[in-house]
């Protein structure tokens, strides 16, 4: 039964000296404060209502299964840690930073030593307050001072990173610090403990504290409460909704009014869906006779069947349907587990931005089984989502507001709204429905600040991973120990891929049954090695089936379900061309003289650029498009928007060309519905190439007249052992490109032809296994790649672990120094932070792309919004301009990224100055081009136009 709000945080009875503490002040001259007892009656209220009407099923029960006395233990131990989460604000060493305030708590004699002032940081109040919990249930509540700090921790991890064992000593060892001196008034630790006996008496902890003596926490349970209490003093500490009051009276209206104002939205509560035949028109808004797919009945069946909610991974070939695959499965999984959201993780923003418009669509036609509102929120998740003009119609006049309802919502049952407080960074992924980057999931592996409200948001939630055999071996170091937490967590993970090689395979169905598990107990001094995921699941090695469902992490053994063909299969021819511009140009004319729509791939920005140059000599401007990831943002929105318009599938009411030539980098291969009539591809990875194929007549069109014909190039084919070009091999590395060059060796120039989907496991497996392929002239070649490759891979998986953090430990182990062992971010959507876990530049510079005309300078000019809006130079720009402006980011190229590019373009642009008072744009570098002339910049000379990008040469 939920306990009602209580009211009895009457804090009349305190003596002055409490009634002095001071827990919030106003930067302002008005002289606004707040007590520190009313700050933590605010954030225990708002922990409660958290509790109760925001956190799904899933993540109550986890926290219930902790404490003896279930749900009720569990929600009164989260509103009792949120109010006494800034008791080490009651220390000298926080008190005093206001002088003012300070000396009314002098009066009452809680005065401090000389050297507090210059030492006071070596006691941070949330690590004092740890302390100071731990020294109040020892002396006042019996507790062995082995079992405290399992509760403390979450006091001391409420600035976002957890104190280690060396920042406690430190602070402990200058009790000065805490006002526990033997020099000090003996008022500070009757004043600390008196705030803690109220603070107990009031949330109702005081009667459990005994029973609660004997618990082990378990880590993950730990983490959630950090992530709670996190949440909780943030909402708390907000002015807007909880204005600072000194009085001593417990408000209830003042409490309902804050919580009112917030509005936060009701988590998601689903219903198992029936496999109807209309089922695919009710949730995807497809005509009524699309009937499901093998692949979409295979996997709602099986989770339907699993006896819990734990891993399932769908290999299937491309346009199978994967994803309502993915989406129906989560609807029976959250049913199953009590999640209240899905993330939807791909690997670009721009995938992320395709799958946004389908997860959309569906979110809007879900079903609740217990609604109050109607109201769940949906979010993009990444730093360009801004541009993304789907996602921004959601918000009121392009800002967020408190509600903004879908335009394309369906009554007062289907509201998807956006939500102020869910807006900022490190908040997005609260949303019940979040669609983003792999990184946001990465990120919980990360050693980085307020990593804790990142596990409780993503603990609610199903977790679908998309092209998941995207993920390099560095990557794959977070994604399994993201995959460990998550299992931890009990939270329904889906895994999608074209295929999988069979050890990436076992090593995901390992990691999350590792966490599903639990820690490994101690079997003594001669513990024997681990089993390899191999060893673990042999089962997974080998032939499966393809397309197959695989459900693990659950009761029982791993489940392997072959699923029957769809019936579609694509014959590709495969060919060899010599990579030269006259051999690509020859072989478009004759190709494409009757008509049809080709892509090119290329593996870099630099041969996109060059070969879109050659065949517009050839073919005219008009027949060529240019995709790369270096445009600006809302130029590269307006790309892929292009893309799915032109090239989307036939019923999407536009009208494709009857000739043309998309000329693309890695952009036009993942997670966007497009096809083609042709294909040219570089060389890349087995698993890439057939990614690419895929492409090739994905859609039934009558009108089609080319055969399926996928041409090969970026590599010397005469050479003795096969040579991709230099950029291609600092992509991918030797030995993936030279395996793939083997599998597909026996389909080029009149071999065999490859059947999509059939021969793609095959292909994928034999690339990625340990057997000699190719002719026996290339093996010494294969070796000295493999060594090379090996090398990279040791070196990927050392630097990866030096941030990432540890397995869950063993439960009542206090999660001290939980991101320490390196420096944590205190950003982890930093540039810093996607470098770290995607192992590229850490020093890759953005820049934000305004244009030059004369003396003056503008946004581009051919922005949908300010476009050609004439920049103040004197002044900082209003908010609405600078969010424009900061929306308009560019990645310069790697050898751009030198101290004297920067120095330059802070030498360029003295007048930033002006603009450093916005938050959008502070400590932003800006870069201006003129649209006709381009611009020179530290020995580079650079052009940008909306059609084909950033273009550098060297001067």
């Amino acid at each position: 039964m939920r306990c009602p709000l209580r009211i009895a945080w009457n804090a009349s009875e305190f003596d002055s000296a409490v009634l002095t503490c001071w827990g919030k002040s106003s930067h302002s001259d008005d002289g606004a404060w707040m007590p520190l007892h009313r700050h933590l009656s605010d954030t225990a209220a708002v922990a409660r209502h958290l509790f109760h009407r925001f956190l799904p099923d899933s993540v109550r029960r986890t926290l219930a299964a902790a404490m003896p006395g279930g749900e009720e233990d569990a929600a009164v131990l989260c509103t009792w840690l949120a109010s006494v989460h800034d008791i080490g604000k009651a220390t000298p060493a926080f008190a005093m930073q206001v002088p003012w305030l300070f000396a009314a708590m002098e009066a009452e004699g809680l005065t401090a030593r000389d050297q507090v002032k210059a030492d006071r940081r070596q006691a941070p109040h949330a690590t004092a307050g740890m302390l100071i919990l731990d020294r109040w249930l020892e002396d006042q509540h019996n507790w062995d001072p082995q079992r405290t700090k399992q509760i403390s921790i979450v006091v001391g991890g409420h600035h976002g990173l957890p104190p280690d064992g060396m920042q406690c000593e430190t602070a402990l060892s200058r009790p000065h610090l805490l006002g526990w001196s033997r020099h000090d008034h003996p008022h500070w630790r009757r004043t600390q403990f008196a705030l803690l006996d109220w603070a107990a008496e009031s949330s109702g902890a005081v009667d459990r504290l005994g029973d609660w003596r004997q618990v082990k926490l378990p880590q993950q349970v730990q983490v959630l409460l950090t992530g709670l209490v996190i949440m909780a003093d943030w909402i708390a500490s907000n002015p807007a909704l909880f204005p600072y009051r000194t009085d001593t009276a417990f408000d209830q209206a003042r409490i309902r009014s804050g919580l009112a104002e917030l509005d936060l939205t009701a988590p998601w509560n689903a219903v198992v869906p029936e496999p109807g035949e209309h089922l695919l028109s009710a949730r995807f808004g497809l005509p009524k006779h699309y009937r499901l797919r093998p692949v979409q009945r295979t996997a709602l069946a099986e989770a339907a069947a699993a006896p819990g909610a734990g891993l399932m991974i769908i290999e299937a070939p491309m346009g199978e349907g994967k994803t309502e695959a993915a989406l129906l499965a989560a609807e029976t999984l959250a049913a199953k587990s009590g999640a209240g959201g899905c993330y939807i993780a791909l690997p670009t923003r721009a995938t992320s931005d395709a799958m946004f418009d389908r997860t959309l669509e569906w979110a809007r036609r879900l079903p609740d089984r217990r609604v109050e509102r109607g109201d769940h929120s949906i979010a993009l998740a990444h730093a360009k989502a801004f541009a993304n003009t789907r996602f921004t119609r959601l918000f009121h006049r392009g800002a967020a507001s408190a509600v903004a309802q879908d335009e394309a919502g369906h009554g007062p049952d289907a509201r998807l709204i956006a939500h102020w407080w869910m807006a900022g960074r490190k908040k997005t992924m609260f949303n019940s429905f979040v669609v983003g980057t792999i990184d946001q999931l990465l990120f919980a592996a990360l050693k980085a600040k307020h990593l804790a409200m990142r596990h409780l948001d993503l603990a609610g939630k199903v977790v679908i991973i998309d092209e998941a055999h995207a993920y390099d071996v560095y990557m794959g170091v977070y994604f399994d120990t993201a995959l460990e937490w998550l299992a931890s967590y009990g939270v329904p993970v889906v895994i999608l891929s074209a295929t999988l090689p069979a050890r990436r395979r076992c090593e995901l169905v390992a990691a999350y049954e590792k966490g599903r598990n639990g820690p490994r107990p101690p079997a003594g001094r001669r513990r024997r090695p681990a089993p390899t995921p191999a060893e673990l699941h042999p089962e997974l090695l080998g032939d499966i089936g393809y397309p197959a469902v695989i459900t693990a992490g659950t009761e029982g053994p791993v489940r392997i379900t072959p699923v029957e063909s769809s019936g579609r299969a694509t014959a590709v021819e495969v060919r060899a061309i010599k990579d030269d511009p006259a051999s690509l140009i020859g072989m478009l004319q004759r190709e494409l003289d009757g008509g049809g729509c080709a892509l090119v791939i290329r593996n870099t920005v630099k041969r996109v650029q060059q070969t879109a140059e050659d065949l517009r000599d050839a073919f005219g401007p008009k027949l060529v498009t240019v995709a790369h990831s270096r445009f600006a943002a809302p130029d590269r929105a307006d790309k892929d928007e292009l893309l799915r318009t032109l090239f989307g599938p036939p019923d999407n009411g536009h009208k494709r060309p009857a000739t043309h030539i998309v000329v693309a980098s890695q952009v036009a291969e993942q997670s966007l519905d497009i096809d083609f009539d042709l294909l040219v591809t570089d060389l890349a990875p087995a698993d890439l190439v057939l990614q690419r194929m895929g492409r090739l007549h994905r859609h039934e069109r009558p009108e089609r007249t080319l055969p399926a014909r996928c041409y090969l190039t970026g590599v010397d084919w005469d050479a003795e052992t096969p040579e991709p070009v230099p950029g291609s091999v600092r992509v991918y590395g030797a030995w993936t490109l030279l395996r793939s060059a083997a599998v597909l060796h026996p389909y080029l120039d009149g071999g065999r032809m490859v059947i999509l989907p059939g021969d793609i496991a095959p292909l994928v497996q034999t690339a990625y296994g340990t057997i000699d392929i190719g002719p026996e002239s290339w093996l010494p070649a294969f070796a000295a790649a493999e060594a090379q490759a090996q090398a990279k891979r040791a070196d990927q998986l050392h630097r990866a672990k030096t941030y990432r953090i540890q397995s869950p430990s063993a439960a009542g182990s206090p999660i001290l120094g939980w991101l320490h062992g390196g420096d944590p971010l205190q950003d982890e959507e930093s540039p810093e932070g996607r470098a770290m876990v995607r192992d590229i530049p850490a020093d890759t510079l953005e820049v934000l792309l305004i244009a030059r005309d004369g003396d003056h300078f503008t946004t581009l000019p051919w922005l949908k919004r300010h476009r050609r809006v004439a920049l103040p130079t004197t002044t900082c720009p209003d908010d609405d301009l600078a969010k424009a402006i900061a929306a308009t980011t560019l990645n310069l190229p790697v050898e751009m990224s030198t101290p004297d590019v920067i120095d330059a373009l802070e030498r360029r642009h003295p007048w930033l100055d002006a603009w450093q008072s916005s938050r959008d744009l502070e400590g932003q570098l800006v870069l201006d081009i003129d649209p006709d002339a381009g611009t020179d910049l530290a020995g580079f000379h650079l052009d940008y136009d909306r059609h084909d990008g950033l273009r550098v040469r060297r001067l």
